[in-house]
């Protein structure tokens, strides 16, 4: 589980999945020089899956051992539990990405990582842990069925609330998907790359990517 051990957490993403969060894991990379933690990250290490599923069943997990090696940490898993994150991290700027409304977070999850995960499993045991723990996940992150469209948004607009309830104004910094290198650089007190912002895992590319089309 561990990785280069040369890294540590310096920034902690707590947007919910589909708020840009692939795009913001390519462009820390890019400003950290290290790996950011994401749900794709669990796919390529599933030594990892029955932490993060004991950490949705509220059990204690050391993460600094968990995420040694990263550098940030963005989207699914973390972000279903984000006050253990933001403790266990005490030092690192606090990332809230979000949508412009709980309707288009509502219109993209729910036809891309929601349906991607309601499939039959395929039978091997890294699958059908990893779909357990993803289950545990939305209920502790959202607490009603996915295809509940209006409990969802409202867990989505609690959730988004709740952080900007309880982490210090100081400490907590706003993003949109289209804002550009700005708000993460201002963040992490680092020059602007030259280059243009990476934007990828369009909700067509998900689509095609977890075989939806």
């Amino acid at each position: 589980m561990r990785h280069d051990g040369r890294m540590t957490i310096q920034l902690v993403g707590v947007g919910l999945g589909r708020t840009g969060t692939m795009s913001l894991k390519l462009a820390l990379e890019q400003l950290l020089g290290g790996t950011c933690h994401h749900m794709m990250e669990v796919f390529g290490h599933p030594d990892e899956v029955p932490v993060w599923d004991a950490a949705m069943h509220g059990e204690a997990v050391d993460f600094p051992e968990l995420l040694d090696g990263y550098c940030a940490i963005v989207d699914y898993p973390g972000a279903a539990v984000w006050r253990e994150l933001t403790s266990a991290f005490p030092d690192a700027p606090v990332l809230l990405s979000t949508r412009s409304s709980a309707q288009v977070w509502w219109d993209s999850a729910s036809s891309t990582i929601f349906p991607s995960t309601q499939r039959p499993a395929d039978g091997d045991d890294f699958s059908q842990q990893h779909r357990a723990m993803i289950q545990a996940m939305f209920d502790r992150s959202l607490g009603v069925p996915v295809d509940d469209a209006e409990g969802a948004m409202a867990a989505y607009d609690a959730h988004n609330a709740a952080v900007r309830a309880e982490i210090a104004p100081e400490r907590l910094f706003e993003y949109q998907p289209g804002d550009g290198w700005g708000p993460l650089c201002a963040a992490l007190g680092l020059p602007e790359p030259s280059e243009p912002f990476p934007h990828t895992n369009t909700r067509e590319e998900f689509r095609s990517r977890a075989g939806l089309d």
